[in-house]
């Protein structure tokens, strides 16, 4: 009488184990999407390629050929993460919204960081015909495919100011956008999962997805330009517009958060870059641009 009573106690606890493990794969909360919020933050490094820079003022257009750049990477830092110096670093943030199962809509913030590599001598076509008493003067000409020295010629000794309040000629330019080159922009992506690949059940623990994507935006950099030895403009400005492309790995976890990577390309036209104080003066160029992209996110249901 013992023995089945103790089979039929067995018994009753491995079909509830059974029912339990054997959810049916639709109701499984990662089998469906639409309908879900999902929100990340995470870091990039950044690639460009060279581009010819236009400036042009009231005493001056010329424009510097083949412009070489590169980004500006803090590296694994707490700042990151700190609220009060997220912005700091390269850094990405999305929020989005499923439209059904495999196709969502988001809104994000690419902020990249732009910075004219300095001990480079660049080819520059043009004309510069500042006033006698303005520092930047010593570079009055017609240039013609000139090659020209970009290093910070004023700057030797003492710093850059100290250097050009010695006579020292001003460094012919210094270009950037690093507070940054923001690209705000919005992207329709695809989301597939491909846990079976993996030998993966279809399980709530640990979800792996593709993702492809394309955006489009508009660029609100903060540029920091010291141009003939003339004052910066120093305030963020619409200069123009991008579109973009992407592919990323999605892995979920317990439902609700994710590790992604991504790669993403783009082009970039910016024609309307301020440059100075004067609202004469401005810059446009246009590059394309290559971003690798590692964010944490959580996805969820409101």
């Amino acid at each position: 009488m013992k023995t089945k009573i103790l089979f039929f106690f067995l018994a009753c606890v491995s079909l509830n184990t059974y029912a339990q493990d054997e959810i049916p794969v639709q109701d499984k909360y990662t089998a469906h999407n639409k309908g879900k919020f999902f929100i990340s933050w995470g870091g990039n490094r950044d690639s460009y390629t060279k581009s010819d820079v236009n400036f042009r003022g009231k005493d001056y257009n010329f424009t510097v050929a083949d412009m070489a750049s590169h980004d500006k990477p803090k590296g694994y830092h707490v700042d990151y993460i700190n609220p009060a110096n997220m912005t700091i670093p390269q850094t990405n943030f999305r929020m989005g919204y499923f439209i059904n199962d495999h196709y969502s809509v988001a809104v994000g913030w690419d902020h990249m960081k732009y910075v004219m590599t300095q001990n480079q001598t660049a080819n520059v076509t043009g004309t510069i015909n500042l006033p006698a008493d303005q520092p930047g003067s010593y570079y009055n000409g017609v240039y013609n495919n000139t090659p020209v020295d970009m290093s910070q010629n004023g700057a030797i000794e003492g710093g850059y100011d100290k250097g050009v309040a010695q006579g020292n000629p001003p460094a012919f330019l210094m270009y950037e956008h690093t507070d940054g080159l923001n690209y705000i922009n919005t992207e329709v992506s695809r989301h597939d999962d491909i846990s079976k690949w993996f030998g993966l059940p279809n399980i709530d623990k640990v979800q792996i997805n593709l993702t492809e994507g394309v955006g489009g935006g508009v660029l609100y950099p903060k540029t920091n330009t010291t141009l003939l030895g003339m004052e910066r403009h120093d305030d963020f400005h619409i200069s123009g517009f991008g579109v973009s492309a992407k592919a990323g790995i999605n892995f979920t976890f317990f439902k609700h958060f994710y590790l992604q990577g991504e790669l993403k390309g783009g082009y970039i036209d910016m024609k309307d870059i301020r440059t100075t104080l004067s609202s004469d003066d401005k810059a446009t160029q246009h590059f394309l641009f290559f971003q690798r992209i590692v964010a944490v996110g959580g996805i969820f249901r409101i």
